[in-house]
């Protein structure tokens, strides 16, 4: 008989991935452990950290690297001016993804996924082949950058000559990937929208967030009512999200990031002692 393997399922979110820290924090409280982690955008992130330093130890580093975010502003911490000036100079994007790379290589350094503790994959969206793409070997601040190539927000990354956007395009909460590499027991890290009502757009802006919300829970609903007999699979809460955290400009407010990572440890923390 095969062994278990545990699948931590780090879903995309921009900003509302801090309440994953929290759900993290309460995993490693309850002894839980990955065999496998899977990561896309933000998710992606907090994943190749956990990934390097899979205990109660990468938290620390975690909450440390949000709260710089919090209180600096620099991944998206340009002005109005430079946000338009760069709009205008390159037609495609509004920040620079030199901050976040930065960040990330303090980090990680030149670890490849072969140097990490656990495994680790990343999901990106190929622009030249119109697909899905994993990465699982190479340099891991390269193909973070990659996953969490926000359109509009952040350029088009390059790896290998190949151009990538955001993860969270093709598939944001990848629990299907989870259960292709062969785990049984699967913690989703979701940031909350999914647990959320949708409402018809009343403004035109709305109306690209409405259709990509429908997209993403129509694949992440699909994959968690199509799981194999024998895999389990846990969501655990985010202790609450509101609309607000679907405004034009909430990937900007860190405000909230704090509270997001207590209420999501304290709501995933019963909801362990319960599974328990």
């Amino acid at each position: 008989m095969s062994a278990s393997r545990t699948a931590f399922v780090l879903g995309g979110g921009g900003l509302l991935g801090a309440v994953e820290v929290g759900m993290l924090r309460a995993l490693f409280d309850a002894g839980i452990a990955p065999d496998l982690v899977l990561g896309t955008s933000v998710g992606a992130l907090n994943g190749a950290l956990v990934a390097a330093d899979p205990g109660p130890g990468v938290i620390d580093r975690l909450v440390g690297l949000w709260e710089s975010a919090a209180s600096s502003k620099d991944v998206y911490g340009d002005g109005p001016v430079r946000q338009v000036r760069r709009a205008v100079r390159t037609g495609t994007h509004l920040h620079s993804s030199r901050p976040l790379r930065a960040r990330l290589q303090a980090e990680l350094g030149e670890r490849t996924f072969a140097d990490l503790a656990v495994e680790f994959q990343c999901c990106a969206a190929s622009i030249e082949r119109a697909a899905e793409h994993w990465f699982t070997e190479g340099r891991v601040v390269d193909a973070v950058v990659a996953s969490a190539a926000v359109p509009g927000l952040l350029r088009p990354a390059v790896v290998e000559g190949e151009h990538y956007l955001d993860g969270g395009i093709v598939n944001s909460i990848p629990v299907g990937r989870a259960v292709e590499q062969g785990a049984d027991r699967i913690f989703v890290l979701q940031v909350g929208r999914v647990d959320r009502p949708l409402t018809p757009p009343r403004k035109p802006w709305e109306v690209a967030r409405v259709s990509f919300e429908i997209a993403r829970r129509h694949r992440f609903h699909r994959e968690m009512a199509a799981l194999p007999a024998g895999v389990t699979a846990h969501v655990l809460p985010t202790g609450g999200s509101t609309e607000r955290d679907d405004s034009l400009l909430s990937y900007r407010d860190f405000r909230a990031v704090m509270r997001r990572i207590d209420a999501a440890h304290r709501a995933s923390t019963r909801y362990l002692e319960e599974l328990a």
